[in-house]
C-alpha cells in the first residue's frame, strides 16, 4: 500500500509518503488509522483527530468504513479551504 500524506498531517508524521504491507487484521480506513496510531506518537498526534482529518483511496474521498487493500494508494489530508 502506498501512504501519502498531506499538509500539517505530513508535519506531524515527518515524512509525505511511504510504501507499507498491511497486517492481515486491517481491511478499512478505520482499522488503518488504528494500526498507524501505534506506529508511534508523531502518527498518534497526527491522527488525534479524525473529525478534522480527510482520507482518499485510489484518488477518490473514502469514510473510515472504506475496504482497504495491499494494492491501494491512500491519501490522508485535512481539510482544503480556498480563499
Amino acid at each position: 500500500m502506498k501512504l501519502l500524506y498531506f499538509a500539517w498531517v505530513k508535519q506531524k508524521i515527518g515524512i509525505g509518503d511511504e510504501d507499507i504491507t498491511l497486517p492481515d487484521e486491517v481491511n478499512t480506513l478505520e482499522q488503518l488509522v488504528f494500526w498507524l496510531s501505534q506506529l508511534g506518537p508523531n502518527y498518534r498526534d497526527a491522527l488525534a483527530d479524525l473529525s478534522i482529518i480527510r482520507f482518499a483511496v485510489n484518488q477518490e474521498f473514502a469514510n473510515l468504513e472504506h475496504p482497504v487493500t495491499d494494492n491501494d494508494e491512500v491519501a490522508i489530508f485535512p481539510p482544503v479551504t480556498g480563499g
